[in-house]
C-alpha cells in the first residue's frame, strides 16, 4: 500500500439525514412525510418505533455542531426535510423551517465546518405522495421549485449540494418491494417510470439550484450500489469487473448504469431495452437533455462490493463490445462471474454490509474512467454494530475502527494513482433511526442513548479525529 497521503483540499466529514436525526415531526409548521406515515403502518418498522424523536437534533442542533467541532470534522453532510420547508410539498413556504437550516449553516460555518446540503434523503412530503409522489411526472417541477427556494435561502453560504440520495434505493424499496416508505409494490414497468421521474427531478433541481444560488456552486448526487472488485489484478479480471459493474444484469433496477449513465453520459445504457423488453419506457431526447446537466463531482455511497472474475471469452452483444466497456477487442469480450462470499465472511449487523475494503478504490477508479475525471466524493461509508457503553463509560467499537482503517487505506491508493478525490463522509455522525430496521443497527461515530439523548464519542470518533488531524498519514 502506497505511503502517499490525500490531496491538500480533501475534506474529512460525517453525514446524516433529516428524518433519521431531527425528530420534531410537526414543530414550527412542519408537514408530515411519507416516513411519518410508514412508521404508523403495523409491522413496517422493527420494534414498532418511529422517528418522532430520533436524536432530537432539531432541538439540540447547536450542541451537536459543537460536538462535530470537538471531533475535528472539516465537513458535514446533512439533508433538508422537504416538508419542513414546504409543509404541503408545494405552495406556501414555511419560513420557520428554512430558519432552522439557515441557523444550522451559520453554526457550521462558525465552527469552520463546510456544509454539504442534500435536497432529498427519502422523506417526501405526504401531501405530494397523495398526488402520486414519484409516480407523477409533475414532481420534476415540484422538486425544482423546492430547490430554488432552498438555493435562494442557503446558496450564499452553501457551496456543495447533492440533489438526491440513493434514488435506486428509495424507488426499488419504496415503490417496488414495499419495504421502505411509501410501502408500495408496483410492477417493474411502473418502477422504471418512477425512476425516470427521479432523474428528471435531479436535472430540473440542478438547473434550479444554479439559477437560484448567488455564488458558483458544486452540484452532484449521492447514488448507491455495490462496487465490483476484480478477484485478481489481471487485465482479464479487471475487465470482467468493469463489465459486470456497467451492464444491466436481468430485470433488476439496482444496476449502476441505469441511474448514472443518463446523468453523466446523457443516455440510458444500450442493454436496458434488451434487458427489460416491453417494460422499457423509451425516454425522449428532451427528457435526456434535462437529466444530463453538467455536474461538478461524482458522489458515491459505498459500503460493500462483490468480487468478480473473468470467465470464457465470448462474442460481444451489439452495443456491448469490449471497446465500449473500457478496452479490448471490438468483437469479443470477457464474461464476468460474480463470486459469492462464504457464509463466514465478516459482515456488519445488516446482511448487505459485507467487508470489502477494496470497494472504495475500484469505485473511484471505474466511475472516473466511465463518467469523467471529476472529483470523486465518498458521500457515505460506514459500519453498523451493536455498540454499548462499557463499564468504564466508554464505547469500544474496535470493529468499526478496523473497517474504516481498511477502507481508507484503499481510498488512499486511489489518491496515489492520481484519481482526484474531493472528500470522505463517514456514515454516520451518530447512531440514529435506521429506517425499517429501527434503532438497533448503530452506524454512529457517536453513541446515542435514546431514552436520555446522551451523546458519547466512541473510540472510533477519537480515532477518526486523529486521522483528520494528520490528514490520513496515520493510516
Amino acid at each position: 500500500m502506497s505511503a502517499a497521503t490525500f490531496p491538500p483540499n480533501f475534506l474529512w466529514g460525517a453525514a446524516t439525514a433529516a428524518y433519521q436525526i431531527e425528530g420534531s415531526p410537526d414543530a414550527d409548521g412542519k408537514g408530515p412525510s411519507i416516513w411519518d406515515m410508514m412508521c404508523r403502518k403495523e409491522g413496517a418498522i422493527a420494534g414498532g418505533v418511529t422517528g418522532d424523536v430520533a436524536c432530537d437534533h432539531y432541538r439540540r442542533m447547536k450542541a451537536d455542531v459543537a460536538m462535530m467541532k470537538e471531533m475535528g470534522l472539516q465537513a458535514y453532510r446533512f439533508s433538508l426535510a422537504w416538508s419542513r420547508v414546504f409543509p404541503e410539498g408545494t405552495g406556501s413556504v414555511n419560513q420557520k423551517g428554512l430558519d432552522f437550516y439557515n441557523a444550522l449553516v451559520d453554526e457550521l460555518l462558525a465552527a469552520d465546518i463546510v456544509p454539504f446540503a442534500t435536497l432529498y434523503h427519502w422523506d417526501l412530503p405526504l401531501a405530494l405522495h397523495h398526488r402520486g409522489g414519484w409516480m407523477n411526472r409533475e414532481i420534476k417541477d415540484w422538486f425544482a421549485d423546492y430547490a430554488a427556494v432552498v438555493g435562494r435561502s442557503l446558496g450564499d453560504r452553501v457551496k456543495w449540494w447533492m440533489t438526491l440520495n440513493e434514488p435506486s434505493v428509495f424507488v426499488v424499496c419504496g415503490y417496488h418491494l414495499g419495504s421502505h416508505a411509501p410501502g408500495l409494490k408496483m410492477s417493474t414497468t411502473e418502477a422504471l417510470r418512477c425512476g425516470h421521474h427521479t432523474l428528471l427531478a435531479h436535472g430540473m433541481g440542478t438547473q434550479a439550484l444554479r439559477a437560484a444560488c448567488p455564488q458558483d456552486v458544486k452540484i452532484g448526487m449521492a447514488p448507491a450500489g455495490y462496487a465490483k472488485i476484480p478477484d485478481s489484478e489481471s487485465p482479464a479480471d479487471i475487465e470482467a469487473a468493469r463489465r459486470s459493474l456497467f451492464s444491466i444484469n436481468g430485470q433488476t433496477l439496482w444496476d449502476i448504469p441505469l441511474w448514472l449513465d443518463p446523468v453523466y453520459l446523457g443516455k440510458y445504457p444500450e442493454d436496458a431495452l434488451q434487458a427489460f423488453g416491453e417494460k422499457w419506457h423509451h425516454p425522449c431526447e428532451s427528457d435526456l437533455t434535462i437529466i444530463h446537466q453538467p455536474l461538478d463531482f461524482i458522489g458515491s455511497n459505498c459500503y460493500s462490493g462483490l468480487r468478480v472474475r473473468a470467465g470464457a471469452r465470448e462474442v460481444s452483444r451489439e452495443g456491448l463490445s469490449a471497446t465500449s466497456l473500457g478496452g479490448g477487442d471490438a468483437s469479443v469480450g470477457i464474461s464476468a462471474e460474480d463470486l459469492p462470499y462464504p457464509p463466514e465472511h465478516p459482515t456488519g449487523q445488516l446482511s448487505w454490509l459485507m467487508l470489502a475494503p477494496e470497494a472504495l478504490y475500484w469505485k473511484a477508479r471505474f466511475y472516473t474512467e466511465r463518467y469523467g475525471r471529476l472529483p470523486f466524493v465518498v458521500t457515505e461509508n460506514g459500519f453498523c454494530s451493536g455498540d454499548w457503553i462499557a463499564l468504564d463509560g466508554k464505547v469500544h467499537d474496535a470493529a468499526r475502527i478496523d473497517y474504516l482503517h481498511r477502507y481508507l487505506r484503499h481510498l488512499r491508493r486511489a489518491a496515489a494513482e492520481g484519481i482526484e478525490l474531493g472528500g470522505y463522509f463517514q456514515w454516520s455522525l451518530m447512531d440514529n433511526f435506521e429506517w425499517a430496521e429501527g434503532y438497533k443497527p448503530r452506524f454512529g461515530l457517536v453513541h446515542v442513548d435514546f431514552p436520555t439523548q446522551t451523546r458519547t464519542l466512541k473510540d472510533s470518533a477519537h480515532w477518526y479525529r486523529e486521522v483528520i488531524r494528520n490528514h490520513g498519514a496515520s493510516l
